[in-house]
């Protein structure tokens, strides 16, 4: 079969031939139809986040149509579409047991610790195949495994409950889906800070408030929207010293300020005014849940979380148009998704 993969970091990735995997008893093989190319995918490649082992097909926003199962899978048939959470987990530690998979002791990220879907076929447990209902793309299947699902799983750590107030900074892939989301459960204003204004219009297309930061401090932006009060809860997507310390710094008394976004610099915070004095929050989030999935779907289902045409680019399943959507993800791109739609797979 064909696929992407990244044989050395802070090198293109290549073509590839590789053999189609064979499948355990509780295996699925799912043809796949559609692979999102996540800003995480770039820090693998840049060398951000360490891989243990190299070469590795990337991808980790799969969906697809299962193309054959292991004899011990009763819940997903050959000619099923689905969607993959990428998280592949033990299932019976104690972190699995409370629902937070994530911890898991032995937890493996597909595209990251496994082969994942920069490749025409991968094979996952088939516990971690969710049934995709036909009204839904496939293209949105697939975003919805990490973009989606991590943005809702920000908004459930920082808490937001309705009429509060946000501020998300970034607005990619994830950031799209926080808006939509936020909405959707009843959120006051949302501010969205950026520096392209083609995403900030987007924004505002969603109902959101544009902050564009190259005109002015953002945070002083927010405070003067707010009558200098700041916002309830903020999330960082972009994961750079300064927005990190934007996203606590525009927050009002009790707020809370989660981050997402992947960085290895240090961030300065001052403690007595920008946190114990208001007893605002940082929260880390990591992933999300498995038993988020379904409610991201039923969210699709009934408009709450749209994608129309144009919203989604699509490229080949080649190393040059792979490597041409990384480089634009680390060059701040106009796209708020690519997603890999390999040559004769299931449209």
């Amino acid at each position: 079969m064909r696929a992407v993969q990244l044989t050395a970091v802070n090198q293109p990735l290549i073509d590839a031939i590789l053999d189609v995997p064979e499948i355990g008893p509780a295996d699925a093989l799912v043809r796949v139809a559609a692979c999102g190319i996540c800003h995480s995918d770039a820090h693998y490649r840049a060398g951000v986040s360490q891989l243990p082992v190299l070469p590795v097909t990337p991808g980790h926003e799969i969906s697809g149509v299962v193309e054959a199962v292991g004899r011990d899978v009763k819940q997903v048939s050959p000619g099923d579409r689905v969607c993959v959470h990428y998280l592949v987990t033990c299932g019976s530690c104690e972190h699995c047991r409370r629902g937070n998979e994530q911890f898991c002791v032995d937890v493996r990220m597909i595209g990251k610790h496994q082969h994942g879907g920069y490749a025409e076929f991968i094979k996952v447990p088939a516990r971690n195949l969710f049934i995709l209902p036909d009204e839904i793309r496939f293209d949105v299947g697939a975003v919805m495994m990490c973009s989606s699902a991590t943005a809702f799983h920000a908004l459930r750590k920082a808490r937001l409950a309705g009429g509060e107030s946000l501020a998300i900074f970034g607005f990619g892939g994830l950031g799209f889906s926080a808006l939509q989301l936020a909405k959707a459960l009843g959120s006051g204003d949302v501010y969205v800070v950026d520096i392209n204004i083609s995403k900030l219009t987007t924004a505002e297309d969603f109902g959101g408030i544009a902050v564009n930061a190259t005109a002015a401090d953002p945070v002083g932006q927010i405070r003067d929207a707010t009558n200098g009060k700041g916002v309830d809860v903020s999330i960082d997507l972009v994961g750079a010293a300064s927005t990190m310390s934007q996203a606590v710094r525009c927050l009002d008394n009790f707020g809370r300020a989660a981050f997402v976004g992947l960085t290895t610099a240090a961030v300065s915070i001052q403690p007595y005014p920008e946190l114990i004095n208001k007893e605002a929050e940082m929260i880390g989030v990591s992933d999300h849940l498995a038993a988020e999935i379904p409610l991201l779907i039923d969210a699709v289902r009934e408009g709450k979380l749209r994608f129309p045409a144009g919203t989604l680019h699509s490229a080949g399943l080649s190393a040059g148009e792979v490597n041409t959507a990384l480089d634009a993800l680390e060059q701040t791109s106009e796209r708020i998704r690519t997603v890999i739609v390999p040559q004769g797979g299931v449209s």
